[in-house]
């Protein structure tokens, strides 16, 4: 993970102090872009130390649809937290607990009117079946298209963003075949590099290798665009400390071979093996 270190060396030599939304300033950077070749091991900061079962977590509600942040909580999982609250969620016309029309809701319905999660179930999403189910057909096109350079998985949708808890981060990915292995490219708009980029790269790294499997393909490379990347201005200690320490050999992922399609797949799928991280850095999340 050199390419991550560099990354946040780069933006505290060339970037630039800028004001932003969540009232806590930021040295930023605009525009880098990393690649990591996912045959070499599984791209998990070795730096500190990453709470893969999280990021699974995370990535498999995404996959589900599901909106209402009590299916991540019930499965120890607080990334999104902060967004939840009663006044977060308030002031953006949600109820408590509801994220609005985020990530998953784009993946499986886009385009289906949102008319808010069903309070008693936090594993279910209204209006299943409704709207464009983009994930599934992500993975139809691979199979049958694999030469198609328009396979592509989009969060943005601008009718949704004020019914939104947070607008998506990361925005767009890019599916392509070449060969016998699935690559992928992923466009961050917007990238808190000590928090939230070491979750972002094994999140998308790990969609993409999950999507390889159910299609009968090997995963090729994994590349990561981000547009403004920055270090908010309460974790610059916590920076330097990460920059003192020296990387470790990237872990394994075993994955589950028996599934063959990408909403089937559970916690117990996956097996992180070889990861030796440094110890964990704290720091406070800007919301």
């Amino acid at each position: 993970m050199r390419q991550y270190l560099n990354l946040l060396q780069t933006i505290l030599d060339d970037g630039e102090w800028t004001e932003n939304r969540t009232g806590v300033r930021s040295r930023s950077l605009w525009g880098h872009q990393m690649q990591f070749d996912l045959g070499q091991g599984f791209p998990l900061v070795t730096t500190k130390k990453t709470h893969m079962p999280s990021i699974i977590t995370e990535l498999l509600f995404f996959i589900h649809g599901y909106t209402d942040v009590r299916w991540l909580q019930d499965r120890k999982c607080r990334i999104w937290n902060d967004w939840a609250t009663r006044e977060h969620c308030k002031a953006r016309g949600l109820e408590e607990f509801d994220l609005g029309p985020v990530y998953g809701w784009q993946w499986r319905h886009f385009g289906a009117e949102y008319r808010g999660m069903k309070s008693d179930r936090p594993d279910s999403v209204d209006y299943t079946g409704q709207g464009v189910d983009q994930l599934l057909w992500v993975q139809d096109q691979i199979r049958t298209c694999p030469d198609s350079r328009q396979i592509i998985l989009n969060a943005w949708n601008a009718v949704d963003k004020t019914k939104q808890a947070l607008p998506p981060c990361h925005v767009l990915v890019h599916f392509r075949v070449y060969g016998d292995r699935l690559s992928t490219h992923m466009f961050q708009r917007s990238c808190d590099a000590f928090l939230g980029v070491p979750f972002n790269i094994a999140s998308y790294a790990l969609l993409t290798m999950m999507m390889a499997r159910v299609c009968g393909l090997k995963p090729g490379t994994y590349t990561h665009t981000l547009s403004d990347v920055h270090i908010y201005e309460n974790h610059m200690e916590q920076v330097r400390e990460q920059l003192g320490r020296e990387p470790r050999p990237l872990p394994r992922l075993e994955i589950n071979n028996k599934i063959r399609d990408i909403t089937r797949f559970g916690k117990d799928d996956f097996k992180l093996t070889g990861y030796d991280p440094h110890p964990a850095i704290k720091g406070k999340v800007a919301v």
